[in-house]
């Protein structure tokens, strides 16, 4: 498949030999118009020997990779946009995902807890690190995972340890 016509890529790939400026084109004189001066407008360059218009020129180092500072600039609104995004949605949602975790582990004997299907109950005991056991009804026990709770209500009373005997 060709995409560059051949006269273009002949003209591209032979070197440069400078071309004898062609003659100007004279224009007829425009028919004098009441009214202001008209302004000189430039005549359209003449093609020249490889068929392009003289016109067309290349900025200078149009061909040449993008510099640092250049590629900087392109990549600002990038970064940009990443630390918004990151703020915004991020960063939050990691908090809430480490509260949830805190209120989970700290799940314990007599608290009121809501289950992912809104079942409301009371811890009756912890049987592991995996599972707690709700009451949620007088005498209805059902075993829940940790991480069905979504909601602790009310912290109930922590828990006596064992009292030291006192015999001395």
């Amino acid at each position: 498949m060709n995409l560059i016509p051949p006269a273009y890529a002949q003209a591209e790939q032979a070197p440069a030999v400078p071309t004898p400026p062609s003659p100007p084109v004279p224009t007829p004189p425009a028919p004098a118009a009441p009214g202001p001066a008209p302004s000189a407008v430039p005549a359209p360059a003449a093609p020249n020997a490889a068929g392009q218009g003289s016109s067309v020129q290349k900025p200078p180092g149009a061909g040449a990779p993008p510099t640092l500072p250049d590629m900087f600039t392109q990549l600002a609104p990038i970064f940009i946009i990443l630390a918004i995004v990151y703020i915004i949605i991020w960063r939050p949602q990691q908090r809430r995902s480490k509260e949830q975790k805190d209120m989970l582990k700290n799940v314990r004997r007599g608290d009121t807890i809501v289950t992912s299907g809104g079942i409301v109950g009371k811890v009756s005991r912890t049987i592991d690190d995996a599972e707690v056991e709700v009451e949620i009804a007088q005498n209805v026990r059902v075993r829940v995972l940790r991480q069905m709770v979504v909601e602790v209500r009310a912290k109930g009373e922590p828990v006596k340890d064992a009292a030291p005997s006192s015999k001395s």
